[in-house]
């Protein structure tokens, strides 16, 4: 199968409630690489690489967990980056 890379801005409540750690742990229950943080604006970024049925899982869960807290989500096809090996997050 092909493998998907996804650039994805969280807006909304997103910082200070736990959301790149929870986001990482739930990333790490899926085949994915990339990272999650939080940028000087008030959103969180992260980037999602694999198969694209895992990507769009694995932000189901994340939307579903911070329902309350996530106003709006942008999603954008990046360029694969093959250096990513885990899911990490990033400063």
């Amino acid at each position: 199968m092909s493998q998907a890379a996804r650039h994805i801005i969280f807006k909304g409540r997103v910082q200070g409630v736990g959301f790149r750690y929870t986001a990482q742990r739930i990333a790490s229950e899926f085949p994915i690489t990339g990272y999650v943080r939080n940028l000087s604006d008030g959103t969180v970024e992260a980037a999602m690489q694999g198969e694209e049925e895992y990507i769009q899982n694995c932000l189901a869960k994340i939307e579903d967990y911070f329902s309350g807290y996530i106003r709006d989500i942008s999603i954008s096809p990046m360029v694969y980056n093959p250096r990513l090996k885990d899911f990490e997050i990033t400063f």
